[in-house]
């Protein structure tokens, strides 16, 4: 199974780069790394051009693979579906009827999970309505058994899905606005229900919980349609938002809807499944309807969207009026003899009233500065923090600066903090020996926060050995607060889940759509 990938396909929390911790990869000869793959089930309509979808390979640890190889063995599908490689890559060859393997002939390094060797997948002119077959994918690497997994592809009916106007609202922070959410069939096959799942921006809640919708809290995550959709015709249901109370503003906020049918949704469950996360729960409200219209009679049978370009839709959000933020650095005192080593945490906290939320452009919230006390060392440095030599910066994680960048996660809700913990030892024990940690520091690149509601705040000591009262300011970590993390992994949640299943062109030019007035 995969044992730590839920995070990474959660991921997209922008952390300044690709700032993620990582270890030191191993060498296939000195461990006992164990290997994973997976491949969506997928369903292709008759007919059309096909999908491309990639194998998810997994490590149980950080690892540099030599010869690591993809195997697509679709024999079980010969003259229904043809399988290549999407590029025409030269690493990939046919060395027996009905199997394409490619092999990596460099060095490559796995830290948990990602895709490998996109294929597409291309039914042929024989392929009908309700064929059926495995396709045998199979992950190997010098020294590893390989370890395989079973597919199911489908041969369904054609219906084209077509995502309604995109919209724009001005709202204030805890006011509602009906979304008319639109689908329409361009097809020529009536479609036998859909699904609407949504991206939404943190500030975006459900106003109502019905039934048929799953949530994450007061979270929209997706609704089941179980109308049939007639082709010509359009289709809509008046759905309610509420724009967060906690909402930035002035900013701009994003939503997406995008469309599939019931058999492209359930690959998708079954993904989630495997990954070990869960769409929510569903409501316990009313159910929403899709208005209907010349309904007629359909086949039974699954079936699959042969352009799914045109399904999605947006809505832009401009928060109006005036609600700001309040990010206090939070600073700490330590004590010890000569040569000790003592833990410093610090860091940040969001004392509201707004969140911040930049998980769609995927930039830090903020950037934050650490001086490391006089008389002493930063033996150990998290991760997220790099030496900061003038202009330039060190290696992130290196030890021994007098200065450090950290890089903040791209969300901070109101009362939630984020802290970091360097390791300090004591060289020389000098009576409150101060550093400081400074947030909302300038930073010419993308994100950072210009105009906090308490400047006065932005700055808190770290004393070495404090005498008194030094008047530092800026408290220390409170325990009982959490820590930001997990709230960003279910803001960004979503998207992320959405660029896996291969929608990612879309949702990345719309995420840059999304940006906060200074």
């Amino acid at each position: 199974m995969f044992k730590h990938s839920a995070r990474r396909w959660l991921a997209g929390i922008g952390l300044a780069g690709a700032l993620v911790a990582t270890a030191a990869p191993a060498s296939a000869a000195e461990t006992d790394i164990t290997l994973d793959v997976y491949f969506d089930n997928v369903t292709l309509a008759a007919g059309s051009a096909g999908k491309a979808r990639s194998a998810t390979v997994s490590v149980s640890a950080p690892v540099t693979l030599h010869e690591l190889t993809i195997q697509y063995d679709f024999s079980d599908l010969a003259g229904k579906v043809d399988v290549s490689s999407e590029y025409g890559d030269s690493d990939c060859t046919t060395p027996e009827s009905h199997v394409l393997r490619c092999v990596n002939p460099l060095p490559d390094t796995i830290e948990d999970t990602r895709g490998a060797y996109r294929a597409s997948l291309v039914p042929t002119a024989d392929a009908a309505n309700g064929d059926e077959g495995v396709l045998k994918v199979s992950f190997s690497a010098q020294g590893f058994s390989p370890v395989t997994h079973d597919a199911t592809v489908r041969i369904g009916a054609g219906v084209d899905l077509v995502a309604g106007a995109e919209h724009e609202f001005s709202v204030a922070p805890g006011e509602t606005f009906t979304e008319p959410l639109t689908v329409s069939n361009a097809g020529e096959v009536t479609a036998n229900g859909a699904v609407a799942f949504f991206d939404h921006d943190y500030g975006i809640r459900a106003d109502q919980r019905y039934s048929n919708c799953n949530y994450d809290g007061d979270h929209l995550l997706f609704c089941r349609f179980d109308e049939k959709l007639t082709p010509g015709a359009s289709y809509s249901a008046p759905l309610t938002h509420k724009l967060g109370s906690d909402t930035y503003a002035p900013s701009f906020v994003h939503g997406n809807v995008y469309w599939q049918t019931p058999a492209e949704f359930e690959a998708y469950e079954a993904r989630l499944h495997r990954l070990g996360i869960s769409l929510g729960e569903p409501g316990t409200g009313g159910k929403l309807t899709l208005t209907e219209q010349n309904r007629i009679q359909s086949a039974r049978g699954a079936q699959a969207d042969p352009d799914p370009s045109n399904n999605w839709s947006y809505l832009d959000i401009s928060a109006t009026g005036s609600n700001g933020t309040d990010l206090e650095a939070i600073g700490t005192e330590v004590s010890g003899e000569k040569a000790a080593e003592v833990q410093a945490s610090i860091g940040f906290r969001n004392n509201g009233p707004a969140t911040l939320d930049y998980t769609r452009p995927g930039s830090s919230v903020t950037y934050l500065n650490v001086d490391v006390p006089q008389g002493t060392t930063a033996v150990k440095v998290p991760d997220l923090c790099s030496p900061l030599l003038g202009d330039e910066f060190g290696d992130r994680g290196e030890a021994g600066a007098a200065n450090y960048r950290c890089y903040v996660s791209s969300f901070s809700k109101v009362g939630e903090q984020q802290t970091f913990d360097f390791t300090l030892r004591i060289d020389e024990v000098i009576a409150d020996a101060a550093g400081a940690v400074k947030v909302n520091v300038p930073c010419r690149c993308e994100g950072g926060f210009y105009d906090d509601l308490q400047p006065a705040n932005d700055e808190a000591a770290i004393l070495v050995n404090a005498t008194g009262d030094t008047g530092g300011g800026g408290g220390g970590a409170d325990p009982s607060l959490p820590i930001t993390g997990d709230s960003t992994l279910r803001v960004a949640g979503l998207g992320g889940l959405l660029l896996a299943i291969g929608a990612a062109g879309f949702l990345v030019a719309r995420r840059r759509r999304n940006s906060f007035v200074a």
